[in-house]
């Protein structure tokens, strides 16, 4: 299985460092990837920039094009690229299959919208009307998109299809730990010849890579999907010239179970919320907020749903599947460990399979928890739930808002007052009540409050990041 780098219209064979990716689902080495040297990253924002005025200028119809001829690439090739993120992830085909239909309808969305960003005309108030003001939105030029790698094709759809529709160049790198899918999209993108310089894939290590991208003066734009660290990171590297930024970056989400709530179905959406992905989401719900009166219950249905998990991954049947290393695994059981010394009792799981290779590691239910507790106040991003218990509404929000970030929430309650208060007092970019968003993020601002970053990806107001405002005033 051959991968490479895709700069400049062509596939290289990465001069950077040598890195084993690995296969969650079994803890084998899929393949020793080389990745970009300093000197190619560079040449692949080389590349951008010199696309960028041909790809800008070129009428929208055109790029759409494009645009339809790399969707139906990934569509004629949808069996590999499923498999192969299902591999490098540890995805069921299901969840990966997931992955790569976003990718493929985010590039159709993106194009559509983009047919709908119009500029304005505004007469001037000033004068006798006969001067006008015509407001334009123009591509921003070339932008670096640095995706994360427990969603690599999903995220690859938030950042390439608005680059594309509007007219911007962009350099991506895929995360080192899942790199392949998105390189054999720069293969596919290749073989149909789309046009030079328009699309760069690199991968490879933070120094050789990331930081490259980021210091560089030619990108106007850095968009990332990642931790709250590394966002700051990234923002502190690419702060020697002018650039914007849009940055989905940490959680810590919390679920209010009211005591009117229907709690069959709040424990069934949160026990399997907390099972997706193993998870590894952004959005995954981090603390359980539950009322004293319905707590045991609760927890009751949510332990008896971990208990019957079923853990694989790929073709598989299964409820969950791996976290995507050791090192991820040792974070997590650490996290457990703590909290139980802190006082927390664990009901269920944390613990490892004997009879499963990979990384997997059973879901954990942890009641007694206090909201100072590490596990309450970090992003798990593990198949951990914590749950603390509450008395009155008041106290719910305020634990709730009583942390750093600010990008899901979600509340169960029958009470149409509660409901009006949690949507408008819970301190986050996305409020989810009785319900999750649905299938797809498409066509729905993802946004954040807080540490949890700038941007609404997979909307039309994430489009709009990628254009400029040009005013021109005018009298005929």
């Amino acid at each position: 299985m051959e991968f490479y780098q895709y700069f400049g219209g062509q596939l290289v064979k990465g001069e950077g460092t040598t890195r084993p990716v690995y296969a969650p689902g079994t803890g084998e080495k899929i393949v020793s990837l080389a990745g970009a040297s300093r000197e190619q990253t560079l040449a692949a924002l080389d590349s951008a920039q010199k696309a960028f005025p041909l790809w800008s200028r070129m009428s929208l119809n055109e790029r759409g094009i494009w645009i339809n001829k790399l969707k139906d690439a990934l569509l004629e090739h949808q069996e590999e690229l499923v498999e192969l993120l299902s591999l490098e992830t540890g995805k069921s085909y299901a969840g990966a299959s997931r992955g790569f239909q976003v990718l493929c309808d985010a590039l159709s969305f993106y194009y559509e919208e983009a047919r709908r960003v119009y500029g304005r005309v505004t007469p001037d108030y000033n004068t006798d009307y006969k001067t006008y003001h015509l407001t334009q939105y123009q591509p921003l030029g070339v932008v670096v998109s640095h995706l994360a790698w427990n969603m690599p094709l999903l995220n690859l759809g938030a950042k390439l299809g608005p680059a594309l529709a509007s007219g911007c160049t962009c350099v991506i790198k895929p995360a080192s730990l899942t790199p392949l899918s998105a390189l054999r999209i720069g293969q596919l993108a290749h073989e149909i010849g789309f046009p030079t310089g328009v699309v760069n894939i690199v991968s490879g290590t933070v120094d050789e890579v990331g930081t490259t991208l980021n210091e560089s003066p030619i990108p106007k734009m850095i968009t990332l999907i990642g931790s709250t660290q590394t966002g700051l990171q990234v923002v502190a590297a690419s702060s020697r010239s002018i650039k914007s930024h849009s940055l989905e970056l940490g959680g810590n989400a919390p679920a209010v179970v009211m005591a009117d709530a229907e709690l069959p179905a709040a424990a069934r959406f949160l026990a399997g919320l907390k099972m997706n992905n193993c998870g590894q989401l952004c959005t995954s719900v981090n603390r359980a907020i539950v009322h004293e009166s319905v707590a045991e219950k609760f927890c009751a249905m949510v332990a008896e749903r971990f208990k019957a998990c079923r853990l694989g991954w790929g073709r598989e049947e299964c409820d969950m599947g791996p976290l995507i290393s050791e090192g991820e695994r040792t974070r997590v059981m650490g996290l457990i460990d703590r909290a139980v010394q802190a006082g927390a009792h664990l009901v269920c799981g944390g613990q490892i399979p004997e009879e499963k290779p990979g990384y997997y590691l059973t879901p954990a239910l942890l009641t007694g928890c206090t909201n100072d507790m590490e596990i309450c106040r970090t992003e798990i991003f593990g198949p951990v739930l914590p749950v603390i218990t509450f008395r009155t509404l008041d106290e719910a929000i305020e634990l709730a808002n009583d942390t750093e970030y600010g990008l899901s929430s979600y509340a169960y309650t029958t009470n149409l007052s509660s409901a009006f208060r949690l949507y408008q007092e819970l301190e986050t970019g996305e409020v989810f009540i009785n319900v999750w968003g649905g299938g797809s993020p498409l066509p729905y601002p993802h946004s954040g409050m807080k540490k949890s970053g700038i941007g609404a990806d997979f909307s039309t107001d994430s489009l709009l990041e990628y254009y400029r405002i040009k005013r021109v005033c005018m009298t005929p």
